[in-house]
């Protein structure tokens, strides 16, 4: 059945593409553009992304709050990037404008952010893919919200913290890396599709790994699928 279903995705995504209200824009040559946010006096900060199609890259790995690397076919497309300082909490958005595609548009985001501050991790995702490269960040929570699309996502790493993860996928698979020596506690569940756990095993309803029992650390997953696989591999 899963099969079936994903053979729709193309047209689900276009379905998307049409909905969205907005400048029209049609595809032209391709343009690269790089932007870099430096860290300020923040203890920590808040980053969202909103990408309304596209291919989305994340890494940690930079010296700054965050550099950039963007791709894009119009200049009307061009990524919104904001940043409001503060003494406590910095918050970086990253918006794709409200503009929709009269073609194949080329949209690609290339995204490091610091590892060292403390930062809570927040992505809305209409239609694409998504691959995440998290596990070495100073994490504080994370929460992805993905319409028609695939997510990647790898939490390998040496959190100092507890620290939740809340994904919501619409139409795709999700694959998640996840640390085995710290205490892994999932509640998944998927409307269509399979889950499939390693290094895992079902306890009272929940995914929990053997380093759970006395663990420092936890990392707790909530995990919700409409139609896809689900898995969830410890290691």
């Amino acid at each position: 059945m899963f099969t079936r279903w994903v053979t729709f995705i193309p047209l689900l995504a276009a379905a998307f593409l049409t909905g969205c209200r907005g400048q029209a824009v049609s595809p032209g040559p391709l343009q690269h553009e790089t932007q870099a946010v430096e860290l300020d006096k923040a203890e920590m900060a808040r980053v969202e992304l909103r990408m309304g199609a596209g291919e989305l890259k994340v890494s940690g790995g930079s010296p700054r709050l965050m550099d950039a690397d963007f791709t894009y076919d119009n200049s009307a497309m061009k990524p919104i990037v904001r940043y409001e300082p503060s003494s406590f909490r910095g918050q970086l958005s990253v918006e794709q404008p409200n503009v929709h595609s009269t073609g194949s548009n080329h949209y690609e985001w290339n995204l490091r952010l610091n590892n060292m501050l403390p930062m809570d991790f927040v992505t809305n995702l209409g239609a694409g893919n998504a691959e995440m490269n998290l596990g070495g960040m100073a994490l504080r929570g994370v929460e992805i919200h993905m319409g028609i699309g695939n997510l990647d996502m790898d939490l390998r790493g040496d959190p100092k913290r507890d620290y939740n993860v809340e994904i919501h996928g619409g139409v795709g698979n999700a694959t998640l890396h996840l640390p085995a020596k710290v205490g892994l506690i999932a509640d998944a569940a998927g409307g269509i599709g399979h889950i499939e756990a390693r290094g895992l095993e079902k306890h009272n309803g929940r995914w929990v790994n053997a380093a759970q029992t006395d663990a420092k650390v936890t990392i707790h997953l909530n995990i919700r699928g409409g139609v896809g696989n689900i898995e969830m591999i410890a290691e």
